[in-house]
């Protein structure tokens, strides 16, 4: 059509048509490298400015960053033969991080998909309070696990119980946004035959809904319990259990125990490794059915 356009147009329009466009290049051209000076202006100011704070600088400090992972290798070479006792001892911790992430992924997912319903346009209970749900979903994931863990602590204590509620309150909020993106391209059709034979709102969800985003559903989730085993791993480290802690009490005593710290990486290693294939195998066959 727009072959057709200037096959009848005058040399002087076909002139200015070549010039509009040429504008709206150099304009596109002019906005997109403002961009990118911007954001290099940014990254070089926020890293002055944190090389600034930092104790010691990274300029100052950046060849040494291997001399920490050089110290737990040699060690644990020297050690080797330790290292299969070891990990057998830290067993127990590490299924303890596993349990932490299984059950604030089953809770946190629980509370998403309840949250996912009420703020999906055209499934909503209560459509005016859609905007609510959805500023409580952007809370639960702005605030950090490890926020949320050490306010815990101080009330709750050491343990596993302040991890699981810390992820499972920041799993509701990840899972509860991809599962309302999931469940607004669901077919409305059979929710509206189910309302027709007047079923309630539970049972719409239910039998006209979930079928058909179950297999998403269920493919976010498991994806979510692969980065809560590395944030229970992680929270550990801030007294709340599991192999985490093990591993900061390893690393706080320094050499000596290095191999200890050998162990616990590569029970970590292997159990990440683990879950990514086991979900990742899990998902194609929901996903594409083989």
């Amino acid at each position: 059509m727009t072959d057709a356009a200037l096959t009848g147009a005058t040399p002087s329009q076909i002139t200015q048509i070549q010039e509009s466009y040429l504008v709206q290049v150099r304009r596109r051209r002019m906005y997109g490298g403002l961009t990118l000076g911007i954001f290099v202006l940014l990254m070089v100011s926020g890293f002055v400015v944190a090389d600034n704070r930092n104790a010691g600088g990274f300029w100052a400090g950046w060849h040494q960053i291997f001399d920490f992972p050089a110290d737990v290798l040699s060690e644990a070479w020297e050690k080797r033969a330790n290292l299969p006792a070891l990990m057998v001892d830290f067993f127990p911790a590490l299924l303890e991080t596993i349990n932490i992430a299984a059950a604030s992924t089953l809770i946190g997912a629980m509370m998403g998909l309840v949250l996912a319903l009420l703020s999906t346009r055209g499934l909503a209970k209560w459509p005016r309070l859609i905007p609510v749900f959805r500023r409580i979903m952007d809370i639960m994931r702005a605030v950090p696990e490890i926020v949320i863990a050490l306010v815990l602590i101080f009330i709750l204590g050491g343990g596993p119980v302040p991890a699981m509620i810390a992820i499972a309150f920041h799993t509701a909020g990840a899972l509860g946004k991809l599962y309302s993106e999931v469940a607004e391209n669901a077919d409305l059709k059979a929710v509206e035959g189910l309302s027709s034979t007047g079923a309630t709102w539970s049972q719409r969800m239910w039998l006209g809904v979930l079928p058909q985003v179950a297999p998403n559903f269920l493919s976010y989730t498991l994806l979510r319990f692969e980065i809560n085993i590395r944030a229970s791993a992680i929270l550990g480290f801030v007294g709340a259990g599991g192999i985490g802690a093990e591993l900061r009490n390893a690393m706080s005593w320094g050499p000596g125990r290095f191999d200890e710290a050998a162990a616990i990486f590569i029970l970590l290693f292997g159990t990440i490794v683990f879950f990514d294939q086991l979900s990742s195998r899990y998902r194609t066959k929901m996903i594409k059915g083989q």
